[in-house]
């Protein structure tokens, strides 16, 4: 299917005359005498060490971002990059057993955010998804993070929400040779165990001595092992509120066991070869290592439960054990060339991602030969499971199946760009035309193959070597109840690594899920600015043309088809900035823009599943979402560590993307399930953003060391979905799955010469997840709002030498996830509180 859209071009084509019209009715005028950068930054530091600069990098600026520098970084206990934004404005965090991993901007999904290194776009490792989960960079390669809230043309149109941008360390940014060595150890209390962590980073200038060419040679390296766990139980939302109270079909217990190991490495070079021209090589890799253990049982009822009730229940012992590791790989070579008033900037740029998993045991399920009577549970919140104590007992259970399975995901990108810069003066107004253009390859592909043991009598293994006995290890220690004994996969995978593995093949699981999609993407912008007394205006538009093609497997009543489609559609985007300074203190910013983010690929898919009368498939047909953004705030400046801005924002998002079912409709109206992804209408996202920093250094000693922060979201949301049940439409108003209504942070500090400690408070409030029933909004899954409190305190041993500790979590805050009211648990988890100790040296 080919379609080429081009809506809401007029929006950008008044944006694009009101700049670039009143810029080149001037170019008649006399040339600037001094260059003027394009490259603009609103900068609001979270916690930032050093206030005075950063203030001033954001009373410079022009366009809406925010940055966290590194200063800011160390500041504070975050592990990785994900933690490090989640202190910033507007931005909040996705947790993966207690870590900070994907990034919501605004209330938006991660799938609605880019990510890019220097300015190269990152692929994402994960087979399904667009977000890159930021867990897997380690904070200790990190030189600055911009999160750009409000794009200019110059920059790729992708992320409603917005751009984070990882820079990494330049050498030509210090001032002679530098470096930094950092030691730590973690432990985490859950599991009592104890975690080794390290990161060197360094660099320097070389005198080429020719015409004062110089070359800036800089470094990165970062290691953690951390081992830690959680305790887990969880309905999944298993609930039916057909019946008064609510009953419980299903409930689970797990136990997770988790080693995480994350490398990372940078290297970038900058040959200068005068003040006018510049080549650069920026690298960076990540390899990311999960090695997960879950053991849990999973609990049927025969006839649903109500709590403080019992009854029968069939039951079963689960092991999960596997390993995933992902890569991130981002080389950029560039160069910058000043020639007169030209600015000319190019460079070719590769990243690769993947993540792949040998030999996963992705369950091992022992079974009891009858049900169990007298199970129940008390508790909706936290269900506590009881019944009989052969529940418990290894000698009950025997290995009933083994899955195993080998899977691999790789997304790998590629593009070329060059811009040019014409700086001009208008008369006394100084100012600059910009234009440019890019070109992207993606490939993402998935490769899965699964085997499934099971009949093993009839593979020659006896009853007696298929007990739960022969694998089980000692009592879990497991804080919400009791879970029973571990088990030990290496002996599960001895067991069947005797048969023969081509008998147990899944062709279906295999083939289904293996897909390659292909997306190009040429792009052109033209922009301009110019300064008017107070008032700077930045704007133009960009133009984004995408083709997409997918192949995959359309398994259909057992046979299999090979399944090819095609995409193609075009959007011009427009985007207009302004600055206005109000006195020497105060000043107001305004963004007009707009922003596209294109479907993830899950939802892309092209694999089908049909059988009977039920199907479930993706849509390579899907339209990129289309957003409309405003952006109006004002700044004000009470001294030079002091500052204090307020923000309105407004988004309009058109064809939002959602899950539906599209049974007896169409080509499906004979279907009674039909599960795909459609696009929505609009929706819209209304917000405020206020945002405070203030170090007390006007007062008298021991005052003048109190740090304050703080900053706050407020947004609301408003979307429209549709499915159909039993054949008749349905819509409801909903808001934006991931959308928080509240967001903020709170810090208190104190610092003196060689001391400082930091208690830090992060807050959102609860949100969508998931809707899985359009008509009936009881089973909608939320997950609870979520507060933790941070501490870190640090001191000076001798000038460059620090030591400091970190106690994460101090309030064992743990992970709830509900379904329609908070009272009915959807998953529970705990973590424990986590501290490090960590010595680090400097060398400037």
């Amino acid at each position: 299917m080919e379609t080429t859209s081009f809506k809401r071009s007029r929006l950008a084509f008044a944006i694009a005359a009101l700049c670039i019209g009143s810029t080149t009715s001037m170019a008649g005028a006399q040339e600037s005498a001094a260059p003027v950068s394009a490259e603009e930054t609103v900068t609001v530091v979270g916690q930032a060490a050093r206030l005075r600069t950063s203030l001033n990098q954001q009373r410079m600026s022009d366009n809406l971002q925010t940055i966290v520098t590194s200063d800011s970084i160390n500041a504070l206990p975050d592990a990785n990059v994900s933690e490090s934004l989640q202190r910033l404005p507007g931005i909040s965090i996705e947790r993966d057993q207690g870590e900070g991993r994907f990034v919501r901007i605004r209330g938006l999904g991660p799938d609605l955010n880019s990510v890019s290194v220097n300015g190269t776009q990152l692929p994402a490792p994960e087979g399904d998804r667009r977000a890159v989960a930021l867990d897997v960079l380690p904070s200790g390669l990190v030189s600055s993070l911009v999160v750009t809230k409000a794009p200019t043309p110059d920059m790729d149109a992708n992320g409603i929400g917005g751009n984070i941008n990882i820079k990494s360390i330049s050498a030509l940014d210090k001032d002679g040779p530098f470096g930094k060595a950092k030691i730590e150890m973690s432990h985490n209390e859950l599991v009592d165990k104890t975690s080794p962590a390290g990161a060197l980073s360094g660099g320097t200038t070389l005198d080429l001595g020719t015409d004062g060419a110089r070359l800036g040679v800089a470094a990165a390296l970062s290691w953690e092992e951390r081992e830690f766990g959680s305790d887990n139980v969880e309905t999944g939302g298993a609930w039916d509120f057909g019946e008064d109270p609510a009953v419980l079909e299903e409930i689970e217990q797990r136990d997770y066991l988790i080693t995480r190991e994350r490398l990372g490495a940078a290297l970038n070079l900058d040959l200068e070869l005068n003040p006018d021209n510049l080549l650069y090589l920026r690298t960076m890799y990540s390899r990311y290592s999960d090695d997960e253990k879950r053991v849990g049982n999973i609990f049927e009822f025969e006839d649903h439960l109500a709590e403080g009730a019992t009854g029968s229940a069939e039951v079963e012992r689960e092991l999960k054990a596997r390993e995933e590791v992902q890569e991130i790989l981002s080389a950029s070579l560039g160069g910058e060339h000043r020639l007169r008033e030209w600015l000319v900037e190019y460079s070719i740029s590769a990243s690769e991602a993947s993540e792949k998993e040998d030999d996963g045991l992705g369950g091992a399920v022992f079974v009891a030969e009858d049900s169990f009577d007298g199970v129940g549970f008390r508790g909706t919140r936290k269900p506590d499971v009881s019944g009989p104590a052969s529940l418990y007992q290894a000698t009950t259970f025997s290995l009933d199946e083994v899955e195993l399975a080998d899977s691999e995901a790789t997304d790998e990108e590629q593009n070329v760009r060059f811009d040019i810069t014409r700086d001009l003066s208008f008369g006394a107004h100084p100012g600059l035309v910009k234009f440019g253009a890019k070109a992207s390859q993606r490939t993402k592909e998935t490769d899965e193959n699964v085997w499934v043991y099971d009949d093993f009598e009839s593979a020659g293994i006896s009853a007696d070597r298929l007990g739960m006995e022969n694998f089980a290890g000692g009592e879990l220690d497991y804080n919400p109840g009791r879970v029973g004994s571990d088990l030990k996969a290496d002996a599960i995978r001895d067991l069947v690594s005797g048969l023969n593995k081509a008998d147990y093949f899944d062709e279906e699981e295999s083939r289904i899920n293996d897909y390659r999609i292909d997306e190009d993407i040429t792009a052109a912008y033209l922009m301009g600015r110019v300064d008017v007394r107070g008032l700077r205006l930045l704007g133009g538009f960009r133009y984004e043309h995408t083709d997409l093609s997918a192949e995959g497997t359309r398994l259909e009543d057992g046979e299999f088809l090979d399944n090819r489609v095609s995409n193609d559609y075009g959007n011009l985007l427009g985007s207009l900035h302004a600055r206005y300074e109000i006195g020497d203190r105060t000043q107001l910013r305004a963004s007009l823009t707009q922003s596209l983010a294109r479907p993830t690929f899950e939802q892309l898919s092209p694999a089908f599943v049909i059988e009977d009368d039920e199907a479930e498939f993706g849509n390579p047909n899907l339209d990129p979402l289309e957003s409309d953004n405003f952006d109006i705030g004002i700044e004000h400046y009470m001294g030079p560590t002091s500052a204090i801005s307020a923000y309105a924002f407004y988004k309009r998002i058109d064809n939002f993307i959602y899950s539906t079912d599209v049974a007896g409709t169409g080509e499906w109206a004979d279907f009674s399930e039909a599960k795909t992804f459609d696009n929505g209408d609009t929706a819209e996202l209304r917000g405020v953003e206020l945002a405070v920093s203030h170090k007390f250094s006007s007062l008298p000693a021991p005052w003048n060391g109190v740090i304050v922060g703080a900053n706050g979201t407020w947004t609301r949301s408003d979307a429209t979905v549709t499915s159909t049940d039993d054949g008749t439409p349905v819509r409801r108003n909903v808001r934006l799955p991931g959308q928080s209504d509240t967001t903020g942070n709170l810090t208190l500090g104190y610092e003196t010469d060689r001391a400082s400690i930091r208690l830090a408070g992060n807050y959102k409030s609860d949100y969508l997840m998931e809707i899985p029933d359009v008509a009936d909004e009881r089973y909608d899954l939320y997950e609870d709002d979520h507060f933790q409190l941070d501490l870190t305190a640090s001191y000076y041993l001798m000038d460059n030498l620090m030591i400091q500790f970190d106690a994460v979590n101090l309030t064992d805050r743990p992970y709830y996830a509900y379904t329609g009211s908070e009272q009915y648990n959807a998953q529970y988890e705990e973590y424990g509180r986590t501290y490090r100790l960590s010595l680090t040296m400097t060398s400037f």
